[in-house]
Protein backbone atom coordinates (compact mmCIF):
# COMPACT_ATOMS: atom_id res chain seq x y z
CA UNK A 1 0.00 0.00 0.00
CA UNK A 2 1.35 3.52 -0.80
CA UNK A 3 0.83 6.70 0.83
CA UNK A 4 -1.84 8.04 -1.17
CA UNK A 5 -3.95 4.24 -0.89
CA UNK A 6 -3.41 4.65 2.05
CA UNK A 7 -4.54 8.20 2.60
CA UNK A 8 -7.71 7.15 0.31
CA UNK A 9 -8.73 4.34 1.96
CA UNK A 10 -9.09 6.86 5.70
CA UNK A 11 -10.48 9.53 4.01
CA UNK A 12 -13.34 9.89 6.00
CA UNK A 13 -11.05 10.49 8.94
CA UNK A 14 -8.69 12.42 7.43
CA UNK A 15 -9.59 16.37 9.07
CA UNK A 16 -10.88 18.00 6.28
CA UNK A 17 -8.15 20.85 4.96
CA UNK A 18 -5.12 18.47 5.93
CA UNK A 19 -2.69 15.82 4.20
CA UNK A 20 -3.25 12.95 6.43
CA UNK A 21 0.25 10.64 6.02
CA UNK A 22 3.27 11.85 4.55
CA UNK A 23 5.87 9.02 5.53
CA UNK A 24 6.26 7.50 2.37
CA UNK A 25 8.35 4.10 3.96
CA UNK A 26 6.54 1.01 2.94
CA UNK A 27 6.71 -1.09 6.20
CA UNK A 28 5.31 2.26 8.28
CA UNK A 29 2.78 2.77 5.82
CA UNK A 30 1.85 -1.02 6.84
CA UNK A 31 2.03 -0.67 10.67
CA UNK A 32 0.18 2.21 10.29
CA UNK A 33 -2.82 0.50 8.34
CA UNK A 34 -2.86 -1.86 10.62
CA UNK A 35 -3.37 0.87 13.95
CA UNK A 36 -6.17 2.20 11.94
CA UNK A 37 -7.90 -0.62 12.01
CA UNK A 38 -8.25 0.08 15.65
CA UNK A 39 -8.50 3.88 15.56
CA UNK A 40 -11.35 3.85 12.96
CA UNK A 41 -13.58 1.86 15.74
CA UNK A 42 -12.85 5.18 18.18
CA UNK A 43 -16.62 7.19 17.05
CA UNK A 44 -15.72 10.64 16.07
CA UNK A 45 -11.77 9.63 15.57
CA UNK A 46 -9.80 11.86 13.01
CA UNK A 47 -6.54 12.06 11.91
CA UNK A 48 -4.56 15.52 10.24
CA UNK A 49 -0.80 14.80 9.54
CA UNK A 50 2.01 11.96 10.49
CA UNK A 51 5.14 13.05 9.28
CA UNK A 52 8.49 12.87 9.91
CA UNK A 53 9.91 15.57 11.73
CA UNK A 54 13.37 16.47 13.02
CA UNK A 55 13.94 12.28 12.61
CA UNK A 56 11.15 11.51 14.53
CA UNK A 57 7.59 10.89 14.08
CA UNK A 58 4.81 13.52 14.73
CA UNK A 59 1.35 12.08 15.04
CA UNK A 60 -1.59 14.31 15.06
CA UNK A 61 -4.87 12.89 16.00
CA UNK A 62 -7.85 14.28 17.75
CA UNK A 63 -7.44 11.49 20.21
CA UNK A 64 -7.03 14.08 23.08
CA UNK A 65 -10.68 15.86 22.81
CA UNK A 66 -11.85 11.98 22.55
CA UNK A 67 -10.12 9.90 24.90
CA UNK A 68 -8.60 12.95 26.96
CA UNK A 69 -5.47 12.79 29.08
CA UNK A 70 -3.27 10.33 29.90
CA UNK A 71 -5.26 7.70 27.41
CA UNK A 72 -4.29 10.08 24.39
CA UNK A 73 -0.68 10.67 25.46
CA UNK A 74 -0.31 6.73 25.88
CA UNK A 75 -1.68 5.85 22.25
CA UNK A 76 0.14 8.76 20.57
CA UNK A 77 3.43 8.41 22.15
CA UNK A 78 3.54 4.74 21.26
CA UNK A 79 2.49 4.85 18.12
CA UNK A 80 5.71 8.11 17.43
CA UNK A 81 7.97 5.92 19.31
CA UNK A 82 7.14 2.54 16.93
CA UNK A 83 7.01 4.68 13.72
CA UNK A 84 10.47 6.39 15.03
CA UNK A 85 11.66 3.29 15.35
CA UNK A 86 10.96 1.77 11.69
CA UNK A 87 12.28 5.44 10.43
CA UNK A 88 15.29 4.68 12.15
CA UNK A 89 15.78 0.87 10.59
CA UNK A 90 14.87 2.40 7.32
CA UNK A 91 17.43 4.99 7.65
CA UNK A 92 20.00 2.54 8.78
CA UNK A 93 19.26 -0.24 5.97
CA UNK A 94 19.50 2.80 3.64
CA UNK A 95 22.86 3.70 4.72
CA UNK A 96 23.98 0.27 4.96
CA UNK A 97 22.76 -0.39 1.54
CA UNK A 98 24.35 2.31 -0.24
CA UNK A 99 27.98 1.91 1.89
CA UNK A 100 30.21 0.23 -1.32
CA UNK A 101 32.28 -1.20 1.13
CA UNK A 102 29.54 -3.88 2.30
CA UNK A 103 29.44 -5.47 -1.10
CA UNK A 104 31.21 -8.69 -1.40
Amino acid sequence: MTVEEFNNKYKDFLEEGHYGLDIHVPAIVRYLDGVFGGLIKIPGFQYSQIKEKYNSCRFYTNLYELLGNPLDNIISTEIEYRVTLLLDLHSDYLKYSQDESNIL
